[in-house]
């Protein structure tokens, strides 16, 4: 019988997609967030953001609401009722401060809201939260899935010896 391992991938780097139409504010934030270990990947729009993410997804994204093409919320929406896509964790960045644009952002599945302008230590102490999250709730999914391949074991080796 062979035995069932779980998969170790807790030792790679983070990646983090940073999404904003601005350029310098696109800059800023990976600046800010060369402090972290991790990588960066960016995209200025929401449809270049789905696109990366389809092909490479990330640890956590960092998402501007207001930009053309697609707005952060739909971006966000989207990738939350992706059943490959929905663990990510996503913080919306946004000059937007009005309770309503809070609601919606939540409605639209986000994890987390900084405002504009970013205040460095705050990225960094919300990113390293998120991304410690992200890392144990996929160690969690890990863990399970390994019992419940030693469970389906254990129940073909009953099986057998009931034989």
């Amino acid at each position: 019988m062979t035995k069932a391992k779980p998969q170790e991938n807790s030792c790679k780097t983070p990646l983090i997609l940073v999404v904003d139409d601005n350029q310098q504010n696109l800059e800023l934030l990976q600046a800010y967030l060369e402090d972290i270990d991790c990588r960066t990947v960016p995209a200025q729009d929401g449809l270049q953001a789905l696109d990366i993410v389809a092909k490479d997804p990330p640890d956590l994204i960092l998402l501007d609401i207001m930009m053309p093409k697609m707005s952060g919320f739909e971006v966000c929406r989207r990738l939350k009722t992706d059943p490959k896509t929905a663990e990510v964790p996503v913080i919306m960045i946004t000059a937007l401060s009005e309770f309503g644009d809070i609601e919606r952002g939540i409605d639209s599945g986000t994890d987390d809201f900084l405002s504009k302008p970013v205040n460095k230590l705050e990225l960094i102490t919300r990113v390293k939260t998120m991304l410690k999250l992200k890392h144990l709730t996929d160690k969690l999914e890990r863990t399970l899935t390994y019992l419940s391949e030693i469970e389906k074991q254990a129940q073909i080796a009953k099986s057998d010896v009931e034989e």
